[in-house]
């Protein structure tokens, strides 16, 4: 049966009538191929951890953002399917999910317990996409948290500084920390704290937040995480290489020597540097907003019970 349009009714009065009925051989290869597509970007993670080993760049995905290989691998239809088959019943062992008359869907009272978590992320995302982003930030919340730190005192310590900690702390100083994101700056040293232009609160997260931020970016992979399985698996796997990409320049401009990760630096302590990320940090914005628009959409839909 043809997929219909995102934004079908996910209410507790959604009838079955309603639901786009997907037979196993329909659903199967869409999950396979679903699968096909993480198992590339998740099988070095999965190997990296059989051996002890770590990758601050990539391991940030799946340690701050808390979500198995094993979940971003398994695929979800998303609002307004139910599944058929004995295969469709593997579904019921997951979260948010149940079966009517034979037929596994998701099931509402999974998302009326999340409501207030809906309409925090609508609002941040509203907020976010409708606000100029901030330029001249420079990618400075990773100096921040190195801020007046050793090596053996950074929180990745098997991965060398590239700079000495005197050097690090002189470019803090020179160039100023305009950091708008709460789990950026929740990790900033103390010293580094009062530096900062503002002081972003997890209350006043839907007001601060702007499109320049890379963490903002990062993050429409939680948000959508968060809502899944009501938010389909290929809007979460758009996300997640999004954040991928956010991550990288994150780290490329960032204090920390990441040549042994096959990136080059932007040194963001010089002039050349700063430029180089700005046009960066312009290319994401770029790459970000229509993603932001089609999850907020997809999320306002929820929350509207459309």
């Amino acid at each position: 049966m043809a997929a219909p349009a995102w934004g079908w009714p996910v209410s507790s009065s959604t009838t079955i009538e309603q639901l786009t009925v997907l037979e196993e051989d329909e659903w199967l290869p869409r999950a396979q191929a679903h699968r096909d597509q993480v198992t590339p970007l998740i099988e070095e993670r999965l190997t990296r951890r059989e051996r002890g080993q770590k990758n601050a760049v990539e391991d940030f995905l799946f340690e701050y953002y808390p979500y198995s290989p094993n979940k971003l691998a398994t695929w979800h239809a998303g609002t307004g399917f139910a599944l058929t088959g004995s295969r469709a019943k593997d579904y019921l062992s997951l979260t948010g999910y149940r079966e009517v008359d034979g037929l596994v869907m998701l099931d509402p009272a999974w998302l009326d317990a999340r409501r207030a978590r809906l309409d925090t992320t609508v609002r941040i995302l509203r907020g976010t996409a409708g606000r100029p982003p901030g330029i001249g930030c420079f990618a400075l919340h990773e100096w921040a948290m190195t801020y007046r730190l050793t090596q053996d005192e950074v929180r990745h310590t098997y991965l060398p500084l590239r700079l000495s900690p005197d050097e690090i702390a002189a470019t803090v100083d020179e160039i100023g920390l305009r950091c708008t994101h709460i789990d950026a700056f929740r990790f900033f040293t103390p010293d580094a704290v009062p530096l900062n232009a503002t002081t972003p609160t997890r209350d006043a997260q839907p007001e601060n937040e702007q499109p320049g931020c890379l963490h903002a970016a990062m993050d429409l992979y939680k948000y959508a995480f968060w809502h899944s399985p009501f938010v389909p698996s290929d809007l979460v796997l758009a996300c997640f290489r999004n954040a991928a990409l956010a991550r990288e320049l994150d780290m490329r401009a960032s204090p920390y020597d990441v040549t042994p990760f096959g990136l080059a630096p932007i040194r963001v302590e010089t002039p050349d540097g700063r430029r180089e990320y700005a046009d960066e940090q312009r290319r994401m914005m770029e790459r970000t907003a229509p993603l932001r628009a089609r999850l907020l959409g997809a999320l306002e839909a929820l929350a509207r019970g459309d």
